[in-house]
């Protein structure tokens, strides 16, 4: 049971309605209305990277801001609690968890990993875990987790088992295979993993990852919990948590699902919840995290409170948030294969292994041969194409052969992505771009940047 006080609402809430789609769904030119505040002329072809709100939810969004200015005492006493309960109801439904109480609401995707990693981490700190015991994570798992599991893990004792997933990816066999490999590679000296870390689309290449069956794997292999960083998940892919199987589970509710900057679920299984706190300690410390998170201190919590409002927006689309799931795949696959094909190159995966984001290869003769590179290359397609989208270096692994085009090795790769926005446009103004630095003779080291 949530810890029910006073001083932070009344816990009661309102019954949930299942939505209700409308006879009239959406128009082209009405999404182009909700999306107007974009920047105009702009190829937006990352939505992975920031989300996107349409206006609608912004107006929403509005009146919790200045609902809570109007009357702050009020709007803490009789408001916040039960507002941030309805959505996580909502979401709770949505991810098919048991409990309402297996779901909280936190900034993001890296709030949650570090909620789950200082976990581990006190464990290895209270002598339960023994010295150098693993935590198991994918070699292009976010940034941001790698700096938790060094902040929290290592620091601790803890010491980290990478999995090197192959890309380009052909199957989702190879992945499959790799994780096993690194699995007994890791155990091998007697080691015990402790977390295994697994994405659900990893980011940076872009590829969805057959999670339910490295879960089902972790299981088999006695490695105690799994934390499941699905941070592109919710909206782009179906999300039902009892399939998964796994302890933990993680998404940004402001990637695919709309929501303003910034608010992610968090869902702890039942059994895994007792011992996990938020990272910022305030009145709530103690309470059960649902409860922890809904009070971290003075702050807006408006993005949290907009669920109804994004389920609202959604449920405009035929088939809801389904439907523009498979829109959104569809599209970015058929984008995908015009650039490749205009280019003369592949595809980072197949589209089996693609929700709404597609790795693209880059023509060969743009030289993309270091970091520097793609952010050079990034930066060029902004400043004078106004194209946004992610560039990425792929370095070859010691004895790898790598993908060629007619020209030599490809080393660069485009994440492009779709949202409900995008146009045909948007993918033909950087084909065009990409065509016309190469048709020029430009590489990366020849590009100039603002």
């Amino acid at each position: 049971m949530e810890h029910e006080d006073p001083l932070n609402g009344d816990s009661t809430h309102r019954t949930c309605k299942k939505p209700k789609f409308s006879s009239k769904f959406i128009s082209e030119s009405e999404i182009r209305d909700e999306f107007s505040h974009h920047q105009p002329r702009v190829a937006r072809i990352n939505n992975g990277s920031y989300g996107s709100c349409p206006s609608s939810v912004l107006a929403a969004q509005r009146q919790w801001q200045l609902q809570f200015l109007r009357q702050p005492d009020a709007f803490y006493f009789n408001t916040l609690r039960n507002g941030i309960t309805e959505s996580r109801k909502i979401i709770k439904d949505l991810i098919n968890a048991e409990q309402v109480e297996e779901v909280s609401l936190v900034d993001n995707a890296t709030t949650a990993a570090a909620i789950v990693l200082q976990q581990i981490g006190r464990r290895f700190a209270e002598g339960k875990f023994q010295k150098n015991d693993a935590i198991l994570v994918l070699h292009c798992a976010f940034l941001a987790v790698k700096k938790a599991i060094q902040a929290y893990v290592t620091r601790a004792g803890g010491s980290v088992i990478e999995v090197r997933l192959p890309f380009p990816v052909n199957s989702e066999e190879e992945i499959i295979s790799e994780f096993q490999n690194s699995i007994e590679k890791g155990k091998s000296n007697g080691r015990k993993i402790r977390l295994a870390i697994i994405d659900h689309i990893t980011s940076m290449p872009s590829v969805v990852i057959p999670v339910r069956e490295l879960v089902r794997i972790c299981r088999l292999e006695g490695i105690e919990q799994v934390f499941v960083d699905g941070a592109h998940a919710i909206g782009s892919v179906k999300v039902d948590v009892k399939e998964v199987g796994a302890d933990f589970y993680v998404s940004n509710l402001h990637k695919w699902f709309f929501c303003p900057p910034s608010v992610a679920f968090l869902y702890c299984k039942s059994n895994v919840s007792s011992d996990v706190h938020h990272p910022i300690v305030s009145h709530e410390y103690g309470n059960g995290l649902p409860v922890e998170s809904a009070w971290i201190g003075n702050r807006d919590y408006s993005s949290q409170l907009v669920v109804p409002a994004v389920l609202e927006f959604v449920n405009r689309f035929e088939g809801g948030i389904d439907g523009i799931m498979k829109r959104n795949h569809d599209e970015v696959v058929k984008m995908g294969k015009m650039l490749a094909e205009s280019w003369g190159t592949n595809l980072g995966a197949p589209p089996k292994m693609c929700a709404a984001m597609m790795m693209v290869a880059l023509p060969s003769r743009l030289c993309v041969n270091s970091e520097e590179d793609a952010v050079r290359l990034r930066s060029h397609l902004r400043d004078y194409y106004e194209v946004e989208v992610p560039i990425l270096y792929q370095v070859l692994k010691d004895g790898e052969k790598g993908v060629r085009d007619k020209d030599g090795l490809i080393t660069g790769y485009a994440r492009i992505s779709h949202q409900v926005y995008n146009t045909l446009e948007d993918y033909e103004k950087f084909r065009d771009a990409i065509n016309r630095l190469v048709e020029d003779g430009k590489n990366c080291q020849m590009l100039w940047v603002e």
